[in-house]
């Protein structure tokens, strides 16, 4: 295998692959880039099993072949070479290297040792803004915890309804879903549970890219492409194994009505739910109460070790009084990833689900349980 090749160029390719190499003491190959060299393409792999990532770039080739490098090895030394076109040359799983003056020889690994990676049949793909389908993607991505248990809530449930994506995120005391509307109909309605692992992988891959992604679907794996419109552009693929299971029918919990409705402002409420959760102790609770009368929203916490805070703030508030207790760290995360000046918040009871929602929106909602009822 010999290649030639901007060092820039390989530097974005390692740069983009070495997100999900890993280190791995029973499969060392995992925590190497697969390079392969055919027709006028260079290709870089990395996997870490569940998911794997490739690179496709332009390249001057002259003699077609692979070899397996360490990942984060060839990242670091690229780094110190000068910025001058690369020759890569393999001889026996030996990476020979030269740039100007620069010369050296990397050992590496029998591509016949890197893993297989699943194949997806290309076809009628879901089409989605890049940066848009990222952005969403990040509103949603801390909610699922690890549970052997119910493995289906350790991921991300995405569902496919003609122009519409729906991405619910739940750890069972708190539930995220985003609403995404695409130009073009799926080709069927489908639903899938990605692992939380690989949602931020993807927006890790491709979060700065401009354009579009190309989704393609299969029982047990999800493939994303990028490429660009210019032919001289890399391409990425990103795949991942999904989660088998069922996820919970979470429409059932999502309130039909409110007893209570507050409209106030997101960066007041935010920065008083912050301050108070310095007093709010071990299990930290803040008390939310809404005094419809005085148009005034009460916030509170106390802890025996280091005193108590109340504050409020006005609002717009339709309904009853109420009193309900939040883990603050819950609350933060909701009202932070709302967009918007000002954020509804919506009541059922005492013992019920409260809802966020943006003011004038109906992309995203947050559901949040009470600690207790007071």
């Amino acid at each position: 295998m010999k290649i030639i090749i901007l060092k820039e160029k390989l530097k974005e390719g390692i740069k983009t692959v070495e997100k999900i190499s890993q280190k791995s003491s029973t499969l060392p190959v995992l925590q190497n880039t697969f390079i392969e060299a055919k027709k006028n393409i260079l290709k870089l792999t990395t996997t870490n099993l569940e998911s794997s990532i490739s690179w496709s770039g332009l390249a001057k080739i002259t003699g077609e072949g692979g070899v397996c490098v360490p990942t984060r090895f060839l990242s670091n030394l690229l780094g110190f070479l000068p910025n001058k076109p690369l020759i890569l040359d393999v001889k026996k799983f030996i990476l020979n290297l030269e740039s100007g003056d620069y010369s050296t020889k990397v050992k590496g690994l029998n591509p016949e040792d890197f893993p297989i990676i699943p194949q997806i049949e290309k076809t009628k793909p879901i089409i989605i803004n890049s940066s848009e389908f990222c952005k969403a993607l990040e509103q949603l991505l801390n909610i699922p915890s690890s549970s052997t248990a119910r493995p289906e809530i350790s991921g991300i449930l995405f569902s496919f309804q003609k122009k519409l994506i729906k991405i619910v995120a739940t750890d069972s005391f708190r539930l995220a879903e985003k609403k995404l509307f695409i130009k073009k109909d799926v080709s069927k309605d489908c639903s899938l549970i990605l692992p939380q692992s690989a949602a931020k992988e993807i927006v890790g891959v491709f979060g700065e890219k401009k354009g579009n992604l190309s989704i393609y679907l299969s029982p047990n794996q999800l493939l994303i492409e990028y490429s660009s419109d210019d032919p001289l552009q890399p391409s990425i693929q990103f795949s991942s194994r999904l989660i088998k299971g069922e996820y919970p029918n979470y429409e059932e919990i999502i309130p039909k009505k409110y007893e209570t409705t507050v409209r106030v402002s997101k960066k007041e409420f935010l920065n008083q739910v912050k301050t108070a959760s310095l007093f709010s102790g071990k299990i930290n609770e803040v008390k939310v109460v809404v005094n419809v009368k005085n148009k005034q929203v009460e916030i509170s916490s106390q802890s025996p070790d280091l005193g108590e805070y109340k504050s409020s703030l006005g609002g717009i508030i339709k309904g009853k009084n109420t009193s309900v207790s939040f883990n603050h760290r819950f609350l933060i995360d909701g009202i932070s990833e709302i967009k918007g000046d000002e954020i509804l918040f919506n009541f059922t009871d005492k013992e019920g689900p409260a809802v966020l929602r943006p003011l004038n929106l109906e992309d995203f909602l947050y559901i949040i349980m009470p600690i207790k009822a007071n």
